[in-house]
């Protein structure tokens, strides 16, 4: 493919029993991706659980970590020569355009990202026979189901993003491994956690909708089980989600209790109440049943609500050290 550019060499790992590739890297997940296939605990993660795949009791593999500087999805040659480089044994796919509302607005960006930058991933990954975990999303679904989704249930996106990412869904070869998840949250990174232990250091009510329901999904967590996937490479369809169901509201009140702070501040609204309302549309039930992995006899990852102690207690450490960094010398 001609001489390698610059960033094709800062993409070539060293050689190794088991070589991966992690797209998105520089995101909330990729960067826990990266660290549990390094053999690392991710921040406000779990060690030696089986659902997790025994971080930190594990020999590692070499890991090629990719951020969106180094790996552009949508640039079919940039992805061709990255992965013709890396020759990876398994590509874990997590780059996405996961901006919902701004999706809605800008079609063409969304779909050449999420749809045809894993058509590109796919391809590379086929000439070199690597294992495809592409991460999918709860919002391939519509929300009009009265129980959780199983992962045979047809899918009906009404969003951007949604149709975005089960086009990329419908990109991967048969035998790839596709992950929907939901709610994502992690120490790195924006998401509702870090932004509602934000507002509990604000005074006044907050408002979250309480007619939204989904399982909250921990990347520390889900990090782990992408390995387990991984590393079997096992192919089809598997919704991992911490366990669990709540709506943003009960979300919401459940942060602020962990943190310390007083959950009566949070009161109910409905979607239709937004002010301003959302540009794209979410599914009023995204709660993702876990069936496929639980009927392989697979471990489920822990209650959501495990995951959110163990993510408060990481962020509310750095929350605390940098109010005290900045503090007025002099104050208390």
């Amino acid at each position: 493919m001609g001489r390698p550019s610059r960033a094709d060499a800062r993409l070539s790992p060293g050689r190794a029993s088991v070589r991966v590739l992690v797209t998105g890297a520089g995101g909330q997940l990729g960067r826990d991706v990266a660290d549990a296939f390094s053999g690392r605990v991710p921040d406000a993660g779990v060690a030696a659980n089986p659902a997790t795949g025994r971080l930190g009791t594990r020999t590692p593999w070499d890991v090629t970590a990719a951020d969106h500087s180094l790996l552009d999805v949508a640039d079919r040659t940039a992805v061709l020569a990255a992965v013709d480089g890396v020759r990876p044994d398994v590509v874990v796919h997590c780059a996405a355009w996961t901006a919902v509302d701004a999706c809605e607005a800008d079609p063409d960006r969304a779909f050449a990202v999420n749809a045809l930058g894993t058509r590109h991933v796919a391809e590379a990954a086929r000439r070199c026979g690597a294992h495809v975990v592409y991460v999918s999303t709860d919002y391939v679904f519509d929300g009009s189901s009265d129980r959780p989704y199983v992962e045979w249930d047809e899918p009906n996106p009404m969003s951007v993003y949604g149709r975005s990412k089960l086009g990329g869904e419908r990109e991967v070869d048969p035998g790839a491994t596709v992950v929907r998840t939901s709610w994502v949250c992690g120490a790195h990174g924006a998401n509702m956690a870090r932004t509602l232990l934000r507002l509990a250091g604000e005074p006044g009510t907050l408002r979250f909708v309480d007619d939204q329901s989904g399982s909250p999904t921990f990347t520390a967590d889900l990090a782990g089980a992408l390995f387990v996937l991984a590393t079997e490479r096992l192919p089809g369809t598997f919704h991992v989600t911490n366990q669990g169901v709540t709506s943003w509201f009960g979300f919401a009140r459940a942060v602020l209790e962990v943190a310390g702070s007083d959950p009566e501040r949070v009161e109910p609204i409905g979607t239709a109440d937004l002010d301003p309302p959302r540009p794209a549309p979410r599914p009023a039930n995204s709660a993702l049943d876990n069936a496929a992995l639980r009927l392989s006899g697979l471990p489920l990852l822990p209650d959501w609500r495990e995951g959110l102690e163990r993510l408060v207690a990481v962020l509310g450490v750095e929350w605390t050290n940098r109010h005290t960094k900045h503090q007025p010398k002099g104050t208390s």
